[in-house]
């Protein structure tokens, strides 16, 4: 586990991060609410030069930021999905767009899905203090086996 003390270290970690993932990569995003998974995700967009803000898409399940040459990013959220088919089926409709543009998926809540998909990139995120936000983040990143 490696430590962020703010926000803005987990979006840069989330900048460098996007630098070294190969094309097409699939990210599980794990961790409790405001652990930091829409603040990685907004770095690892700023990482792929993606200009257009980056918000939870947790009412809309999918937000998508196509690149102009190809490639891009598709943020999924399955939060508000309790039942694991509609997560599945969810989650495998944007994988498939995700793998038609070439851009890189992360999935927030990935636990909702009825099993966790093989050759993912695993990523833990939590607070360092539980009962203090402001004293950071730690994460664990886990590459595809």
């Amino acid at each position: 586990m490696q430590a962020l003390r703010d926000a803005a270290a987990t979006q840069s970690f989330g900048r460098q991060l996007a630098l070294r993932l190969p094309a097409g990569s699939i990210l599980l995003l794990a961790g409790d609410l405001g652990a930091g998974k829409t603040c990685l995700v907004q770095g690892l967009a700023a990482g792929l030069g993606i200009e257009e803000p980056i918000t939870s898409p947790t009412f809309a399940l999918a937000q998508h930021y196509p690149l102009p040459k190809g490639g891009g990013l598709v943020h999924l959220d399955l939060y508000r999905l309790e039942l694991p088919a509609a997560a599945d089926e969810l989650f495998a409709q944007e994988e498939e767009e995700a793998r038609a543009l070439g851009a890189l998926l992360a999935v927030e809540w990935p636990e909702r899905l009825s099993s966790a998909p093989a050759g993912c990139w695993q990523i833990q995120l939590g607070l360092s203090d539980p009962f203090n936000p402001e004293a950071g983040r730690l994460i664990e990143v886990r590459s595809p086996s």
